[in-house]
Order: structure tokens, then C-alpha cells, then sequence
């Protein structure tokens, strides 16, 4: 399920074309995903996400890690390029602004700024994509110690084998 602004006469918006499923992203750019569906569900469901963040992280971290994400997701709102599209929040697909998404996420957090800077062009307007990338990054670093705690090794198949370029 798809959710935007969009009637039902027109065509659905490219943003949310399926590109996976939520379950080929690793832990980190997963989280991320969920999270912003969350965001983006309502008040009872980011009410959910504050208190989730909160039980993992402690009250200080916790409310920290929600504030930050609220800046990020309010941020590629104000400065999108165009409505953020997303899919429900029980949907296992992966559209494209999700995986524009979750990768911001996962290269900001780990350090790689210009391709987090190419994801953020994509999602907010080109001239705001480095300050998205530093919001990415704050929320990026904790959710991926969160997704490590909660994920444990295989959730970084990378590390356990040498670098390609070649995936398949």
C-alpha cells in the first residue's frame, strides 16, 4: 500500500514504485525505513517511536534520537523536492523514496558524505542536501548502534566479505 497525496485517478507517482523488500536493506537503512513510515503515520504511531526509541536507547538518548529523526523527516518535507511517497506501515515492499531514504541514512552514518549528499539531492532540493546529510548522519550513527545491538553480525554481511562492486 502506497500512502501520498495523489487521487486515485492519476498514475501512481514514481517515488513509490517497488524496488525491493524491506527485508533485502540491512538493519540500519530497515530501521530507518520503518521508522519513517512511522513518522509519517500519525501521532499515536510517532508517539509509538518515541517510546520504542526511549525503551532501547534510555529517556535522554531516546528522546534525543526521536527529535533528531523528526528534524530529518520535517526537513525532507519542508525542503523536499516533492511529497516523500511511502509505502504502509505493514507493507514489505520497498519503494524508491524509501530506499532514496534509507540509504541517506547508511552513508551518512557511515561517513561516505558525498554519496549521502547525492541521496539527499534526490529527496530534498540540491542546494539543502548537505544539510540533510548532517541530519542523516546524527540520527544515522545511533540507529546503527541500535541496529547492531538488535541485529547482531549478520546483519553486516559486507564485512564478512571482501569488497565488490559485483553483487550478483
Amino acid at each position: 500500500m502506497i500512502s501520498n497525496s495523489t487521487s486515485a485517478t492519476s498514475a501512481a507517482p514514481r517515488g513509490g514504485a517497488t524496488v525491493g523488500l524491506l527485508t533485502d536493506l540491512p538493519a540500519l537503512e530497515a530501521m530507518a525505513v520503518r521508522n519513517l513510515r512511522h513518522w509519517f503515520n500519525g501521532p499515536d504511531s510517532r508517539i509509538a517511536l518515541r517510546q520504542d526509541l526511549q525503551a532501547a536507547l534510555g529517556p535522554v538518548l531516546g528522546r534525543q534520537a526521536y527529535e533528531n529523526f523528526g528534524r530529518l523527516c520535517n526537513f525532507c518535507v519542508t525542503e523536499g523536492r516533492r511529497p516523500l511517497v511511502r509505502h504502509g506501515m505493514t507493507c514489505t515492499c520497498l519503494g524508491a523514496d524509501e530506499n532514496c531514504f534509507a540509504n541517506l541514512v547508511g552513508a551518512a552514518a557511515h561517513g561516505e558524505y558525498e554519496d549521502a549528499n547525492l541521496f539527499a539531492a534526490l529527496i530534498v532540493q540540491p542546494q539543502q542536501a548537505q544539510r540533510a546529510t548532517v541530519l542523516a548522519a546524527k540520527i544515522g550513527l545511533i540507529l546503527d548502534q541500535l541496529s547492531d545491538q538488535t541485529a547482531g553480525p549478520a546483519a553486516h554481511p559486507a564485512q564478512l566479505q571482501p569488497l565488490s562492486t559485483t553483487l550478483h
